[in-house]
């Protein structure tokens, strides 16, 4: 393993540089034009001939060994979180890479450039993809509805985004190394829905005439109010998650607010679990529109799959990181995780691993994340990646043809996938009123 890790290592000041660059400069899903284009041109300069999405940011390149075997898919996520109270966000987004992506990126280009170095191929077989992809942080629904609605995009994430549009086709495995505070891997984690949920009032004039109206704001306290009073039925093997948002409140003082939007996720450890917990959330919701009198629309839409690692890809996570990156002391924790990636729609289809990388510090997403040590967030983590893929395609493909043959999907395909998650869609008013004063609410 001396010759793969001196490979990134000849690299190192432009993985560090990149590193720098990326915190410098976050952005959010499907906006990242800055950090898709900074590393689109690291990747051209290494001589790679790339694969531009349409329409949207990201990339991939394929490196073809020239003999027979597996693909493997590696990744980098581009975007950023939003967390206005870091002292290093963007101060006209908030944006900030307090999730650690701008690491993700550097060691993505430095196993890039590694692969480039002279015999690193020599013993390996298939291909192998390499793939920049965006929006992995499911935030800014809106706006993310708004690209729906224009047909720029069809999937919040940006995995899914890319396999709806064939840019995995061929792929076998994959497998990403995220950044966190140590070297280690859960069993999975959880999936969850995304849900835009906008309450109807009626406007009046908040001071002489407030009985005429209908305050959709009221009505938005009052169903917060009634999710956290679900919370308890919800069965803890189940992990649920749900944490709702306001995102827009009313638009004067003076007027009871006719429009409250609101945004949420429903989490879990698997789809049905998802999908029961969801009608218990629009049931609390709608039913605190009844109580007021508003109407009620609720948008749900597919956001991640539950995340499923391969037990096989933990054990080859497990063998490259004692080999390569022995002081990292990588550690499996037998549990799933309450968080959500879209890694685990590609885990529906094909074996993957979603590991972490040591070197940042603070809390994930908060106000006191930083990369603290660039060498293992970087460096360790493409050295790492790169003796995951030396494992996997050395001997013809032995272990990766294993990984591949042991494996059982969740769905046959890609396609039967798609469709699955296609039918989770649901929008529009809850609510019907009759003159009678009889209201029929529509759950699911």
């Amino acid at each position: 393993m001396k010759h793969l890790a001196a490979a990134v290592e000849k690299h190192r000041t432009q993985i560090l540089e990149t590193e720098r660059f990326i915190w410098k400069h976050p952005e959010t899903g499907y906006k990242e034009t800055v950090t898709s284009a900074y590393l689109a041109e690291q990747f051209t300069r290494l001589g790679y001939e790339l694969n531009y999405a349409d329409d949207i940011t990201g990339f991939y390149t394929v490196i073809d060994t020239g003999r027979p075997g597996p693909e493997i898919l590696v990744l980098g996520e581009l975007d950023s979180v939003i967390c206005p109270g870091h002292p290093e966000s963007d101060p006209a987004t908030g944006a900030v890479h307090s999730c650690g992506h701008n690491a993700q990126c550097a060691a993505l280009l430095g196993l890039a450039a590694a692969l480039k170095e002279p015999g690193i191929l020599d013993d390996l077989c298939g291909r192998i993809r390499l793939c920049a992809v965006p929006a992995e942080e499911l935030l800014e629904i809106e706006y993310r509805n708004g690209l729906k609605n224009e047909g720029k995009i069809k999937y919040m994430g940006g995995k899914n985004e890319f396999l709806s549009r064939g840019y995995f086709d061929g792929v076998d495995i994959a497998f990403m190394i995220h950044t966190s505070t140590s070297f280690s891997t859960t069993l999975g984690g959880v999936g969850c829905i995304t849900k835009s949920i906008i309450y109807k009032g009626t406007a009046a004039h908040a001071g002489g005439a407030p009985w005429n109206g209908r305050n959709a704001l009221y009505a938005a306290t009052c169903g917060l109010n009634a999710v956290n009073a679900i919370r308890e039925t919800f069965a803890e093997p189940d992990i649920i998650r749900v944490h709702p948002i306001i995102t827009s409140g009313g638009q004067m003082v003076n007027a009871i607010p006719e429009t409250v939007k609101m945004e949420s996720y429903v989490r879990g450890n698997s789809f049905e679990a998802i999908l029961k917990a969801n009608k218990k959330v629009n049931q609390a919701l709608c039913g605190a529109a009844l109580s007021i009198g508003t109407n009620i629309e609720i948008i749900d839409i597919p956001g991640y799959a539950p995340l499923y690692n391969d037990p096989n890809m933990i054990d080859l996570a497990k063998d490259a990181a004692d080999a390569i990156i022995p002081e990292g002391e990588f550690t499996v924790r037998q549990r799933y995780s309450s968080g959500s990636t879209d890694m685990g729609d590609l885990s529906c289809i094909m074996p993957v691993i979603h590991p972490y990388a040591g070197g940042a510090v603070g809390t994930g997403h908060g106000a006191d994340y930083y990369i603290a040590d660039p060498e293992a967030a970087c460096l360790g983590s493409a050295k790492w990646q790169l003796a995951m893929l030396y494992l996997l395609l050395k001997d013809n493909g032995a272990r990766a043809n294993r990984i591949i043959a042991d494996y059982k999907p969740a769905f046959p395909s890609k396609e039967a996938y798609l469709s699955y998650i296609d039918s989770i869609n649901r929008s529009g008013d809850r609510i019907i009123y009759d003159e009678d004063g009889l209201a029929q609410v529509k759950l699911g």
